[in-house]
């Protein structure tokens, strides 16, 4: 099964999937498959829409009851949880509404927001208002890169399995630089001495 069958087999069930998660790669993808017919542009927002309210809102409630103990566990997630606290003190409706937007908060953001008790009426209002633009934006994103691929190549069925890959394998590579990146920049700020990492509240 090439990659253009299992999209418009699974096409749907991968976006909910992936969505409930980070969701980045699949929705883009996704929003070219719908470009090439494949799949219901509306569809796939609404389905990216439902995946990243449920899936933050899971991830909230997992803070909640169980955040302070899993961010003193992994000092990675800790480290992005005070990032959070400090945002989230000075603009918490716009933190909720644009997190799934920063790269590498969007499971450790909605965590810290439920260990650090930000109301949960609020989360979930703003929350649901991330997920629609997000899902719009990106899955909209996806649409444009088909037209343009279209107009650059002309007919894209000669080359729609190359695209999808070559866009998988374009999004992991940036996935992997920002998380160098991030690991860098987090060894270059480390204390000489290797203090101890500030307690979560």
């Amino acid at each position: 099964m090439s990659l253009i069958d299992f999209i418009a087999a699974y096409g749907y069930a991968a976006v909910l999937a992936g969505t409930l998660l980070e969701g980045e790669m699949i929705l883009l993808l996704a929003g070219w498959a719908a470009h090439q017919g494949h799949l219901s542009l509306p569809l796939v927002m609404l389905v990216a829409f439902v995946g990243g309210t449920v899936g933050d809102q899971a991830f909230f409630w997992i803070g909640r009851h169980w955040g302070r103990r899993l961010l003193r566990r992994w000092p990675a997630a800790r480290a992005r949880a005070l990032y959070v606290g400090k945002l989230l003190r000075r603009h918490d409706a716009s933190l909720v509404f644009g997190i799934r937007f920063m790269y590498g908060l969007r499971i450790a953001g909605p965590i810290a927001m439920g260990a650090l008790r930000l109301r949960a009426r609020r989360f979930a209002i703003f929350n649901a208002l991330g997920a629609a633009v997000w899902a719009v934006v990106v899955g909209g994103l996806g649409y444009v890169l088909g037209h343009t691929l279209e107009m650059l190549l002309g007919d894209l069925q000669r080359y729609e399995n190359a695209v999808a890959w070559t866009l998988v394998a374009g999004v992991g590579l940036m996935i992997m630089l920002h998380r160098l990146f991030h690991a860098l920049r987090l060894r270059g700020a480390r204390p000489p001495g290797g203090s101890r990492t500030p307690r979560v509240p």
